[in-house]
């Protein structure tokens, strides 16, 4: 497995501990500041996913599904993420060997940062929305967050 498509897997591995660690009912929390709320910022992440594939890969795309605001449960947010983590990492094989991900500049590398960045962006706004509405997350799943080496 190339290095790319390994840390892709890691980030996955991270959401999906997340998200294990956050009560379904905790999906309707909001931020103090208004916007998505935790479930719907999970499913965002997922159909991003999709939406680059779309851009990029098209045939990735029967991996997955698009997650609608209405449908969102726990149950749902694993199996679609898991999906597109699979899709997206599939993209970064193919990337890998053309040496380009079709649609971004300027190459696979910064397309993972690029990835990367915006999932940790909306893992954070997770944090910062369950603290807010007192449901915080344990001590343990926020350090976890950082345990890229063993996720």
């Amino acid at each position: 497995m190339h290095p790319l498509t390994e840390t892709w897997h890691i980030n996955n591995r991270i959401n999906l501990y997340l998200l294990d660690a956050i009560a379904e009912t905790s999906f309707v929390d909001v931020s103090a500041s208004k916007g998505r709320n935790v479930g719907e910022q999970f499913a965002h992440l997922h159909n991003v996913r999709l939406m680059w594939l779309k851009s990029a890969q098209p045939d990735l795309l029967a991996l997955a599904e698009k997650i609608e605001k209405e449908n969102i449960s726990k149950l749902l947010l694993v199996e679609q993420l898991q999906k597109s983590g699979e899709a997206i990492a599939q993209l970064f094989e193919i990337g890998v060997v053309e040496g380009r991900i079709k649609g971004f500049k300027p190459h696979p590398t910064g397309f993972l940062g690029y990835l990367i960045a915006h999932e940790a962006h909306h893992r954070g706004q997770i944090a910062l929305t369950l603290k807010q509405s007192g449901h915080p997350l344990d001590k343990k799943v926020s350090f976890g967050l950082w345990e890229w080496g063993t996720r």
